[in-house]
């Protein structure tokens, strides 16, 4: 399926993969409306889409946690796209390694309202009009740490196995639509995400030593492969890692060369 034209929104655009996925379909030719906190990255980004071709840009705050800033975001994309072809629902973070039984409850609560009911509040708002339209793919960012979990990953795996929860009971309940349900899962992708988390940058640098990570661009790619398939062909699940990366847990750090 051709993208060119097609209208596409992303929340948690101004970094990462969400910056990186709206990069791939600027190249495409789409109509993007970006959502995010950090409004003056959103900013920086419009004019770096044009240049790569975007046909238009629109960038909108959006605090995925408010119900309001929620609403209004909503408000903004469909009076400028109307209901989008594709909507990525990206926004997340990450927050501590504590174990379960030591971390802050604020922790949990802050994770938990991001990554899972953000991701609700925003399908809330899309999916009616998506439905009248009788069209549009609703494509997830989830993780590997939805599907296998690890020690001192509590609220994150949590959230992610409740993302994978959502998406599939999406795809039963809009079966007999013609709106198409879709993640992509990620292993270890270099990108803010170990900073924010751990909030040293040589520790969030010794994450990534020994092996080649996944890049945001890797997964933007994959993205763009699942939004571009025909319109019968809907990809319900992509799990993607690094090769020196077995499971959630478990990667080769001998520094191979290819």
């Amino acid at each position: 399926m051709k993208l060119k034209g097609k209208s596409v929104c992303i929340t948690g655009a101004s970094a990462g993969i969400g910056s990186a996925t709206a990069q791939y379909f600027a190249q495409e030719g789409c109509r993007i409306a970006l959502g995010a906190r950090r409004i003056e990255r959103l900013q920086a980004l419009r004019s770096q889409l044009l240049d790569l071709g975007a046909e238009s840009v629109a960038v909108l705050p959006l605090d995925v946690q408010q119900d309001s800033s929620v609403t209004e975001f909503y408000d903004a994309v469909n009076s400028d796209l109307g209901s989008p072809d594709i909507l990525v629902n990206n926004a997340g973070l990450v927050l501590g390694t504590d174990h379960i039984a030591d971390g802050k409850i604020s922790d949990w609560q802050t994770i938990l309202d991001t990554n899972v009911m953000g991701v609700l509040r925003v399908c809330r708002a899309f999916i009616p009009k998506m439905k009248q339209a009788q069209r549009g793919h609703l494509i997830f960012v989830g993780s590997i740490s939805g599907h296998q979990v690890y020690e001192g990953g509590g609220p994150y795996c949590a959230s992610k196995h409740s993302v994978k929860a959502i998406y599939q009971t999406l795809k039963l309940e809009l079966s007999g639509t013609k709106i198409r349900v879709s993640s992509v899962d990620p292993g270890m992708v270099e990108t803010e995400f170990s900073l924010v988390r751990l909030g040293d940058e040589d520790a969030a640098k010794k994450v990534y030593e020994g092996f080649q990570p996944l890049t945001a661009e890797d997964i933007a790619e994959c993205i763009g492969f699942i939004a571009s398939r025909p319109a019968h062909v809907n990809i319900d699940d992509m799990i993607i890692m690094p090769r020196e990366q077995a499971t959630v847990y478990k990667v080769d750090r001998s520094g191979l060369e290819a």
